[in-house]
Parts: C-alpha cells; structure tokens; sequence
C-alpha cells in the first residue's frame, strides 16, 4: 500500500479540537459537510488547501489528544487526505483512525517541511521524500491494521471477515 503526495506540516499535540472544533458536534451531522471545517480554527480555510486524495499531514508528537470525539479522524478520512504521519498519536485518537480505515504512520518527522512531496510505503516502513531525495524508516503495519485500511475500518472487517451482523 502505497501514498504519494504534498506534506501539510503541523507540530506537536494537535488536539481533537483543533482538528474539529467542538462547536459543530451536534449542528453539522453530514461527514463531508464537518470536513469543510477542518483545522479552521488554527488554520483557517485550510479545507480549501487540501488537494484531493494527494495530500498528508505531517506532525509531531501526541497528534489527536484531548476528547475521544471520533468526528476528528472522520473529518481527515472525509477530506480525502490519504494519511497521517507523526512522531506519536494519542492512543484513543490511535484506535479511532484505525476503526474507521484512516491510516496512521509513527516516524521521525523532523525532516518533513511543509510542501514536501513524499510517497509513503506502508508495507515497506519506508517514506521517501522525493523533493529532498531521503528516506525515513518506520515499523511497518501489521496485516490486522492493513486490512482495516483497506476495508476502511472495522465494520467492514467484521463483515468481510467474522461474518458479522449489524
């Protein structure tokens, strides 16, 4: 599994909130709709600086911390960001990603700059930045994180795998 695309940098302990602003919990219901909004409180508009299916946010250490609101890695998954690479996420930011198929990457980040092109080799652990030629290594996925991903999240899983009803 392979991403290739433009760095979006952000630094360290990037809470919930800032990734989804609290105040639309319960007013904007619709995923792509609450997507719109994204990061807009410290970066504003940068829903419009998103390319489609070719961007990746970068960070630092502990990305997703604060609430459990699942609306965080839903927004990221909805605004078509093909993944999220940090130095470490918060563990129930972690297990939210991975249940609803959003990929997540633990590395060394202190290279990767904003506008960096990067294609990341999830079964390899190897993200190459194209635009400075260098690499950085990470543990690779295991299969059962894999699968999520390619199922996009545990529901599906389940249904593909465990026979499951809803």
């Amino acid at each position: 599994m392979i991403f290739k695309g433009k760095v979006f940098r952000f630094g360290d302990n990037i809470n919930t909130d800032w990734i989804i602003s609290g105040r639309y919990k319960f007013s904007i219901t619709d995923m792509k709709k609450l997507a719109q909004h994204i990061f807009e409180d410290i970066r504003p508009n940068f829903y419009k600086e998103i390319i489609p299916n070719k961007s990746i946010i970068v960070a630092g250490l502990n990305f997703g911390l604060g609430s459990s609101r699942e609306q965080a890695p839903w927004v990221i998954r909805e605004a078509k960001i093909l993944c999220v690479i940090a130095k470490s996420f918060a563990r129930i930011f972690y297990r939210n990603a991975f249940n609803i198929g959003l990929p997540l990457v633990e590395a060394d980040t202190d290279s990767l700059q904003e506008g960096d092109i990067i294609r990341v080799d999830i079964d390899k652990g190897i993200i190459k930045n194209i635009t400075k030629g260098e690499e950085i290594l990470f543990h690779p996925l295991d299969e059962f994180r894999k699968d999520l991903i390619k199922e996009k999240g545990i529901i599906n899983y389940l249904k593909k795998y465990q026979d499951f009803q809803i």
